[in-house]
């Protein structure tokens, strides 16, 4: 099922928010791509997890900077535009507005839309999304990423992110602390493939 209206539109994706109806969808993607995620991510395999998980995401999306700040995150699925297909998904955590207006970028494809270029479209909308004044509002965007994520790297690095340093023993992913590569991007830098946002 095609949804109508996207937050922002590329040429194959749009962002929308999640929505609570969207979890037996989601968690079948997630279990189709075990393999591509491990190590890097695990996101919630069953319904039930998945409503705790994405309930201050949509909450975080619904009240705009205000909201996303409150609720300290909001995300974003990618669906492919022809057929309304979640293709994955882009989530900004950690939101801190005032003097700073930052927030931690976390994504992640599914695996049938993985090496066809669609993250890059969506993370290229969802910066322009966050950096908008009419958006989230925010001046910087981070991305935290192990060292061994090549495709991660590769991804932030082709949008214009810089890489800022090495933070040792950053987040405890599937049962170890990780060493994660800090990288960053602010709203002054250019960042390839942002286009003009839909409304």
């Amino acid at each position: 099922m095609v949804y109508f209206p996207y937050l922002a539109e590329g040429a194959r994706i749009g962002l929308r928010p999640y929505r609570p109806t969207d979890g037996a969808e989601f968690t079948a993607r997630v279990r189709e791509s075990r393999e591509l995620h491990h190590p890097w991510l695990s996101p919630p395999e069953s319904v039930e997890a998945y409503e705790a998980y994405a309930a201050p995401l949509i909450t975080g999306v619904a009240g705009g900077a205000a909201g996303a700040a409150a609720a300290g995150r909001a995300g974003f699925l990618v669906c492919e535009r022809e057929s309304g297909a979640i293709a994955g998904f882009v989530n900004v955590n950690n939101i801190v507005l005032g003097a700073f207006r930052c927030g931690a970028l976390g994504y992640g494809a599914f695996a049938h839309a993985a090496g066809r270029g669609l993250m890059r479209e969506a993370l290229a909308l969802a910066v322009g999304h966050a950096f908008a004044a009419d958006g989230l509002a925010l001046h910087r965007l981070e991305a935290n990423i192990q060292p061994g994520n090549a495709a991660s790297i590769a991804l932030v690095r082709g949008l214009g992110f810089r890489l800022e340093g090495l933070s040792p023993d950053f987040l405890h992913v599937k049962g170890a602390w990780r060493d994660h590569e800090r990288w960053a991007i602010t709203a002054e830098m250019p960042c390839p493939g942002v286009p003009h946002r839909t409304g």
